[in-house]
C-alpha cells in the first residue's frame, strides 16, 4: 500500500510505502538479486548471465505508473493522493564485490550515458515533476543489497530541498541577474582552500556552508540546468572527476566509504529555468572521522540546524592531498 500525504505544517508531500517492509534484506552474495543469472542457478532481476548496464522497475516501489487507491479520503487540511510516479534501478557493472569508485572511467562514462538516457525519458512524462537520480551506498546509509546500484525516482511534484534551492535561484537573480550556483563556484573558485579537484569541465569541492564533514559537491563550470545538456567532452570530464572524488573517499580512512549521492537538476514540471539552476552532484557522507560516524541527532532532526564537527577547508585538503590522475585504457 503507498499514497501521497501532505504535511500542511511544512508545506510538502511524504510518501507512504507499506509494502516495502517486505523488501529483501542483506542477502548472502550467492542469493543476490542484482547479480547476472547464472546457468542452473536461482532467477535474478536479471534474466542473462551476462550484462553491462542495467536498470530495471523497482519490484518494491514506493510511486508506481498505476497507483493504488488510497487507503483513506483527505480532507481541506490533509489531502491525500495517489503515489503516482516511477521508481527505478540502475545496476552499474555485474561484479557484485565492486562499487562506483572501483569502476574504470569508461564505465562511468557509460553510465553518465545511462542516466542521461533515463532522465530525458522521464522528463518526458506529462505527471513527474521532478527525476531524481541517486544512490545510497553502505549499511550505514541503510542500504539493503551490496551490488552496486543507484535509483531513479520520477516525483508526481517538486520536493522541498529543490523548491528551497529554486526559491533562493529566483531571489538571487532577481538581486544580481546572475545564476546562484555560478555565484557559489566562483566564490568557491576565488577561495580555493575548499576545492578538491578542478578539470577543465567541473569542480569538486567541500563548501564553505557543509552539513557533514566531507560534504562534497561536483558543479559544471558551464551553466546547464540538467544533465541532458552536458556535451560528449564534458560527459569525459564528469566520468574523471566522479571517479577521482569517489576513490579519495575510500582512500581516506582506507574504507568503502558510504555515501548518498544525489543529483541536483532542473524540474520537469513545465517551468523556465534554464537561467535559474545549475546541474550538480552532492555527496554526504556520514562518517565524520577514523572509526566515528555523523548521526543526526536533535539540533539536525528536531530543528533542521546542522552542526558540522569539521573545517571545509580542513576536510578538503585531506581530500585533496589523496586524488590521484585517471587511468583510461583508450
Amino acid at each position: 500500500m503507498s499514497e501521497l500525504r501532505y504535511n500542511p505544517v511544512l508545506r510538502e508531500w511524504l510518501i507512504t510505502a507499506t509494502h516495502r517492509q517486505r523488501r529483501t534484506f542483506l542477502p548472502p552474495a550467492d542469493y543476490c538479486p542484482l547479480c547476472p543469472t547464472s546457468d542452473g542457478g536461482f532467477a535474478t532481476e536479471i534474466p542473462s548471465p551476462e550484462f553491462d548496464i542495467v536498470t530495471f522497475e523497482n519490484r518494491f516501489p514506493s510511486l508506481t505508473l498505476i497507483p493504488p487507491v488510497p487507503s483513506l479520503e483527505g480532507s481541506d487540511l490533509y489531502p491525500v493522493a495517489p503515489s503516482s510516479g516511477v521508481c527505478e534501478v540502475v545496476i552499474y557493472t555485474p561484479d557484485h564485490d565492486s562499487t562506483l569508485a572501483d569502476q574504470p572511467p569508461e564505465q562511468i562514462l557509460k553510465l553518465i550515458s545511462v542516466w542521461r538516457h533515463r532522465f530525458r525519458e522521464l522528463d518526458n512524462l506529462e505527471f513527474i515533476d521532478f527525476v531524481f537520480v541517486f544512490e545510497n551506498k553502505g549499511e550505514e546509509m541503510g542500504v539493503t543489497l551490496h551490488h552496486p546500484h543507484g535509483q531513479i525516482y520520477g516525483y508526481p511534484f517538486v520536493p522541498p530541498i529543490i523548491l528551497k534551492e529554486v526559491k533562493s535561484a529566483q531571489l538571487h537573480h532577481a538581486k544580481t541577474g546572475q545564476c546562484l550556483f555560478c555565484s557559489v563556484l566562483q566564490e568557491e573558485k576565488d577561495y580555493g582552500k575548499r576545492i578538491v579537484i578542478e578539470n577543465d569541465g567541473f569542480v569538486s569541492f567541500i563548501p564553505f556552508f557543509a552539513r557533514y564533514p566531507y560534504e562534497v559537491h561536483i558543479y559544471p563550470k558551464r551553466h546547464v540546468a540538467s544533465i541532458e545538456e552536458l556535451s560528449p567532452i564534458e560527459d569525459f570530464y564528469l566520468a574523471e572527476i566522479l571517479k577521482q572524488t569517489l576513490s579519495a573517499f575510500d582512500r581516506l580512512f582506507n574504507v568503502s566509504f558510504p555515501y548518498v549521492m544525489a543529483f541536483h537538476q532542473r524540474p520537469s514540471d513545465g517551468g523556465d529555468y534554464e537561467d535559474l539552476y545549475h546541474f550538480h552532484i552532492e555527496f554526504y557522507p556520514p562518517i565524520r572521522a577514523q572509526d566515528r560516524l555523523k548521526f543526526l541527532a536533535g539540533s539536525e532532526i528536531g530543528a533542521g540546524v546542522f552542526i558540522n564537527d569539521a573545517l571545509p577547508e580542513e576536510t578538503a585538503r585531506q581530500l585533496s592531498k589523496l586524488i590521484q590522475p585517471v587511468e583510461w585504457s583508450t
